[in-house]
């Protein structure tokens, strides 16, 4: 009678631990599928206005912007060459032209055999963005012109109307990304599956925006920086979250979570700090 009790018992325990175990699995494999079912993306909301980008256009669109503010460039120069790329690349790097220019290449679209440089250099995102600039800046009064006649001047396309399509997203992306307008820019992403590096992502921020003051806090990269140019960092790190598994950003008293997913929210930011915290090491690793 006691060896029978004693095997019901055994027989509650495991049904117990295979229900409980199921249950983990079940947890486990709701939260893998509701991952999946994330729809992941930038927006930029400038008052009334908004813009949605795919996360790798965001991420070229926060580089050609970053190059206008190390230049000192005004907001307006950032959004012609958004409008700009758009039209003629989808924000993409792409390694192929079109029936207007079978040699054209990159962001821009850029022909080597127009005079803009080597294939090689106009498929370099920071080269591209730089060449354009430079064309853009000898347009005397560019500030003041209607995006897609700025736009044209640069490029001479075939197809001059087109710009004016993209002059939204190039005005709300270009405003937040400059700093212009703080917390415009905010992305929807899964959790990351790997860790982060703060040196990858110190590395480049030195080459978008040069020199920055940087220090490494475990996983938190502290860069020095307030106003425009911390806001501008800022969102620049949001848009940069999915390949550098940024999971959280501080600045100017808020805060973006990649985790939560609920935009910027007030926080306990320090000035004059940018704060880009990453996906931590796996215990094994970090210990």
């Amino acid at each position: 009678m006691a060896q029978r009790r004693g095997m019901r018992r055994l027989a509650v325990l495991v049904l117990t631990l295979a229900l409980v175990g199921g249950g983990v699995y079940t947890a486990v494999a709701f939260l893998q599928r509701s991952e999946t079912l994330v729809a992941e993306g930038c927006t930029a909301v400038v008052g009334s206005q908004s813009a949605e980008l795919a996360t790798d256009q965001a991420v070229n669109a926060s580089l050609i912007t970053a190059v206008a503010v190390q230049r000192g460039l005004p907001p307006r120069a950032a959004s012609i060459a958004l409008a700009t790329a758009m039209q003629e690349s989808k924000l993409r790097n792409i390694g192929h032209g079109d029936q207007a220019g079978p040699d054209s290449r990159g962001l821009f679209q850029q022909r080597p055999s127009q005079g803009w440089g080597t294939e090689a250099q106009v498929m370099d995102p920071y080269y591209a963005a730089n060449a354009f600039y430079d064309a853009l800046v000898k347009i005397p009064g560019y500030e003041s012109l209607e995006i897609t006649d700025a736009a044209q001047r640069v490029q001479r396309s075939a197809y001059p109307g087109a710009y004016e399509e993209h002059e939204d997203m190039g005005r709300s992306f270009a405003s937040g990304l400059s700093g212009q307008t703080p917390g415009a820019v905010q992305c929807t992403l899964r959790t990351p599956e790997d860790p982060g590096d703060p040196a990858a992502i110190a590395a480049e921020l030195a080459q978008a925006y040069g020199a920055l003051g940087m220090a490494t806090e475990g996983q938190t990269l502290v860069v020095e920086a307030s106003g425009g140019q911390a806001w501008s960092v800022a969102q620049w790190a949001v848009t940069n979250a999915k390949g550098f598994a940024v999971t959280k950003v501080d600045v100017d008293g808020r805060s973006w979570n990649r985790l939560t997913r609920d935009g910027w929210q007030d926080s306990e930011g320090v000035d004059g700090q940018v704060r880009i915290t990453v996906a931590p090491l796996p215990v094994s690793a970090a210990g």
